[in-house]
């Protein structure tokens, strides 16, 4: 595999030894209010999160406003059962006029904001307030004239892959190099609200990476943090887990986004899972070396006679470790002790004869 490159997002670098990065996704759980909206800025800065995330579209630009059941959720089982696909674009959507205010705040809060656009003119409208990387939503892995429009920026793209084939990938994948961008990151995802861990299918994580030689993350619709910590183990360089001030507020994808101490857990244990990766490791670490005295070796456990016969009543496999590793036993035993030696000497072989 050929190495990947370095990516940039803002003042944040993704590389092969980079540590992960977090995503705060707003999605709707900004319940239509701009005050709420600057809110979930500022918990998701204060808890750690390095990028907050918007969706930019209009309900027009999605769907029709039609109420037959292809523009009805109609599965019972969902968050959004019976609703149109309009009145859910509807609720759901950042209004565009908040874009920049969000932006500011953002940047005050030194956080970065990015944007899902779900049209060219979504695009347009980002490209003005100078966003410094797109997402590229799971519905819409497929909307080439999307991302053929995306890569036109040469800014990096962030993918997420649910529902999507690997010939699927491919295509999307070699449209964005085709037009000389090559700051793609594939995020791991199921596309279901919420998903079952058994779906998540992380060990795709280390697959997917080679397979499309580029960085790769987790974008997680479970419940917790499980999954997440998971990915990080397998190379996930970015986490992307819906964000909400409080799920009891009804956010329209509240019921599977973290909280603000949830969000706080995962970047602190995420980190956790991350430095523990390291490297291939055998023998006594640097700080495993002091530690080494405790192991057990061989001591004299009674005062001894020069010309004395080695055996198990005056020497014994005990702690501390500064006498001759226990392995020596059986080669020691019988032989003679070349001088008189006192009681808790550690056995080396200058006293051996």
């Amino acid at each position: 595999m050929k190495k990947i490159n370095l990516i940039r997002i803002g003042n944040h670098i993704i590389s092969e030894n980079s540590k992960p990065l977090f995503i705060a996704e707003m999605s709707g759980n900004h319940n239509q209010s701009l005050i709420r909206a600057l809110s979930i800025v500022d918990k998701a800065a204060q808890v750690g999160a390095n990028i907050i995330k918007l969706q930019t579209y209009t309900p027009d630009t999605m769907t029709l406003d039609l109420k037959n059941n292809d523009f009805k959720i109609r599965d019972k089982k969902s968050l959004w059962y019976n609703r149109t696909l309009f009145e859910l674009y509807t609720r759901g959507h950042t209004p565009w006029k908040w874009h920049e205010k969000i932006i500011k705040k953002a940047k005050r809060k030194k956080i970065q904001c990015i944007s899902t656009p779900f049209d060219e003119s979504s695009v347009d409208f980002l490209e003005k307030l100078k966003v410094p990387a797109y997402k590229i939503a799971s519905f819409e892995n497929i909307n080439i004239p999307l991302i053929t429009k995306v890569a036109k920026t040469k800014k990096p793209i962030i993918i997420s892959t649910g529902m999507a084939t690997i010939s699927e990938l491919h295509e999307s994948i070699n449209l964005i190099r085709k037009h000389g961008n090559n700051k793609i990151i594939l995020l791991k995802c199921t596309s279901t609200y919420p998903a079952s861990p058994k779906d998540s299918n992380v060990l795709t994580i280390p697959h997917m990476k080679k397979l499309f030689n580029c960085h790769v993350g987790l974008s997680d619709h479970t419940l917790g943090i499980g999954a997440a910590i998971a990915a990080v183990s397998h190379g996930a360089k970015i986490i992307e887990k819906h964000f909400t001030l409080n799920r009891e507020d009804g956010g329209i994808d509240s019921a599977f986004s973290l909280e603000p101490y949830e969000m706080e857990m995962l970047v602190k244990e995420s980190k956790v899972a991350w430095e523990s990766l390291g490297k291939t490791q055998y023998g006594p670490t640097v700080s495993e070396r002091k530690y080494l005295q405790f192991r057990r070796s061989l001591y004299v456990s009674k005062n001894v006679k020069k010309g004395e016969i080695i055996n198990k009543n005056n020497i014994k496999n005990i702690r501390p470790g500064k006498g001759l590793p226990p392995k020596n036993l059986s080669v020691v035993l019988g032989k003679k002790f070349s001088k008189n030696i006192k009681i808790g000497t550690p056995l080396n072989w200058g006293l051996i004869k």
